[in-house]
């Protein structure tokens, strides 16, 4: 059953704020266990972030992982969002096939959210409207196999830095999806977030947050002080009570991009 949003706020969230932070299984230079045994009371949600590749093998949990995240999660209030497989050829048979096998890996969790990167290749570099339309059609018909997996409440679709939005933003509406908009992204896109923020945020259940410099996934502290609070700002204001993640891979990146929050919420009392 999907989680209610509202009766997942922490109790010791500050009145500046109803989301719930999260932040990667990648923080420490470990298995997604470990990380989390770690991470346990220093956030509220921790996205799983799942792999199966050829030259790494795959890190899908297996029955005594779930047993010991679903125990970790009662008695630490924590919450999980799963960041299905990237990079995949939806075409390929095979490639698809991880996505529902992530799925089956992860049910017993009852993810909070199931975060999604569309497969983009066809509308990357000015694509024009026939290959557009094309995409949007094949995109449907992969989707509606997901579908048959998980509540459309549950999954959320990710912008991309590489290719518009606003490519899915029919498929999403008519499939009652619901979003991830990744904030870093639309920074290394230059583009201000607040409009898209604005224009999506009823649809969000996860929002992911990271610095850029020259790269992305950075800390928040490599990004101007005005800029993110412009964000949380905005977030609190209109009270979103969904997740929101620091997707960053390190233990000095998340420890800075935490304080940028905890300072934040300090100026906001």
């Amino acid at each position: 059953m999907t989680q209610n949003i509202e009766h997942l706020v922490s109790a010791n969230a500050s009145p500046s704020r109803r989301f719930r932070l999260g932040t990667t299984s990648y923080i420490y230079p470990d298995d997604i266990l470990p990380n989390v045994r770690q991470l346990a009371g220093q956030v509220d949600d921790i996205e799983l972030v799942l792999f199966e590749v050829d030259e790494h093998g795959t890190n899908l949990p297996n029955a005594s992982t779930i047993t010991e995240l679903k125990a970790l999660a009662r008695d630490y209030a924590l919450t999980y969002t799963v960041h299905l497989p990237i990079d995949l050829d939806w075409r390929d048979e095979q490639s698809f096939a991880k996505i529902l096998r992530a799925l089956d890996a992860t049910r017993a969790l009852d993810p909070f959210a199931y975060v999604l990167h569309l497969d983009g290749r066809m509308v990357m570099d000015e694509p024009s409207p026939d290959v557009i339309a094309q995409w949007q059609t094949e995109t449907a018909r992969a989707l509606d196999r997901i579908l048959a997996q998980v509540a459309p409440s549950q999954l959320c679709i990710e912008n991309l830095e590489r290719w518009s939005p606003e490519f899915f933003a029919g498929i999403v509406a008519q499939k009652n999806l619901a979003r991830c908009i990744d904030v870093g992204h639309l920074w290394k896109q230059a583009h201000d977030p607040l409009p898209h923020l604005q224009a999506h945020l009823a649809q969000a259940r996860v929002i992911h947050i990271h610095g850029i410099n020259g790269r992305d996934h950075q800390s928040l502290a490599r990004q101007a002080r005005g800029e993110v609070k412009r964000v949380l700002d905005f977030l609190a204001g209109a009270e979103f009570a969904g997740v929101l993640t620091l997707e960053i891979f390190g233990v000095a990146d998340f420890l800075s991009s935490k304080r940028v929050i905890e300072e934040w919420q300090n100026d906001s009392r």
